[in-house]
């Protein structure tokens, strides 16, 4: 079962999506529009995404995840 880390920061105000494990040599892309792609420094395969200036909804108190799996 895949897992998926979701790490919001409040204070930095960021929004950090992992779907494979951190990892000790991550190499950090910024795409641009506040988008940086996490990637394995070896192998240049995408690890997760950091969302800059992310501010959820005034009084929203949590963070929603939708998951849906795709049968070829």
């Amino acid at each position: 079962m895949a897992h998926i880390r979701v790490i919001h920061d409040p204070v930095g105000e960021t929004l950090t999506v992992y779907w494979a494990e951190p990892r000790a040599d991550q190499v950090c892309e910024e795409t641009g529009e506040g988008v940086i792609l996490i990637k394995d420094a070896r192998t240049q395969e995408v690890i997760g995404f950091e969302r800059l200036y992310y501010r959820p909804e005034p009084g929203s108190q949590a963070i929603t995840l939708e998951t849906s799996s795709v049968t070829a």
